[in-house]
């Protein structure tokens, strides 16, 4: 039986497109850490030399050779929230990865400057301890027990520098529910801790591309199934990050000119009281809330 933590209906709370952003860094002479949170797997450029040296997709720091310490960025998530695992990166970094990472995770109200989080006084919580990594490979990291609190920054501690080429930070959002208050919201938005829980068929197109935020910039951004042969439907379930009155709802199809959907139907329900909030299964009645529209 695997100990790898279930990933399936997790965002990742530090995602560029959610507005994940890094806030201070010690050292990125190689390679600038941003690129640790763009969506697009890491790439490799053979004989590809900047003026810092050979180019890399990832941040990348210098060698620390005889100096004491290790590197490390402060990344402020785009979405607040409960980490439940890190994925560590290292794809292309083969002779130059870190040995060993740390992570820890904070709560820090307000927009701290890069000084601010940097301060010995900040109250890290220690999410997952220090822990060898393997070169060229993504490193999914359980985050410990302890460390299940909603966080609004994460530091990453590279042992004792090195390249990380992506980092993920899978959770549940946890947003401030002053952001639901007296405003109308997208209920459905990962950003605010609507999930896709379920869907039909993912043969083209992730079910967690429905509640991305943002534009999507092609197809494969979207949602896309299989070519049904036989009878029924295709369909998705979306748990929204609150209870809500529902006064629009948008289906966007933009990219998919000969294969969007006919018509569309929505359903709604409400049970907020599931044991599992992920189980659809157990959920008994829905209502109609737009019917059949072409």
């Amino acid at each position: 039986m695997s100990d790898a933590p279930d990933l399936t209906n997790l965002v990742d709370l530090a995602a560029a497109r959610f507005g994940g952003t890094v806030v201070a860094v010690n050292d990125e002479f190689f390679a600038f850490a941003e690129r640790m949170l763009l969506p697009e797997p890491p790439i490799v450029r053979p004989g590809v030399f900047t003026e810092r040296g050979q180019w890399t997709d990832g941040w990348e720091t210098r060698r620390r050779r005889d100096l004491p310490g290790s590197d490390w960025a402060i990344i402020r998530l785009g979405s607040p929230g409960i980490a439940h695992a890190v994925t560590v990166d290292t794809t292309h970094f083969t002779g130059n990865a870190p040995g060993a990472v740390e992570v820890h995770g904070a709560t820090l109200p307000g927009y701290p400057s890069a000084a601010e989080v940097a301060e010995e006084s900040v109250a890290w919580v220690p999410l997952v301890p220090r822990t060898p990594i393997v070169p060229d490979a993504a490193n999914v990291l359980p985050v410990a027990d302890q460390g299940r609190t909603r966080i609004t920054h994460l530091r990453l501690t590279i042992h004792p520098d090195g390249g990380v080429a992506r980092l993920r930070v899978h959770g549940t959002v946890v947003p401030d529910p002053r952001m639901f208050d007296r405003v109308t919201s997208d209920l459905a938005a990962a950003y605010l801790g609507g999930v896709v829980v379920a869907a039909s068929d993912m043969h083209y197109g992730d079910r967690h591309n429905l509640n991305a935020s943002g534009e999507a910039r092609a197809m494969g951004e979207g949602w896309e199934t299989r070519r049904r042969r036989g009878d029924g439907h295709d369909w998705a379930v979306v748990r929204l990050a609150t209870q809500g009155t529902i006064v629009r709802a948008e289906v966007d199809t933009r990219h998919f000119r000969g294969n969007a959907p006919r018509a569309v139907a929505l359903w709604a329900a409400d049970n907020p009281d599931l044991l599992d909030p992920d189980d659809v299964t157990a959920i008994t009645e829905w209502y109609p809330m737009l019917p059949r529209t072409r």
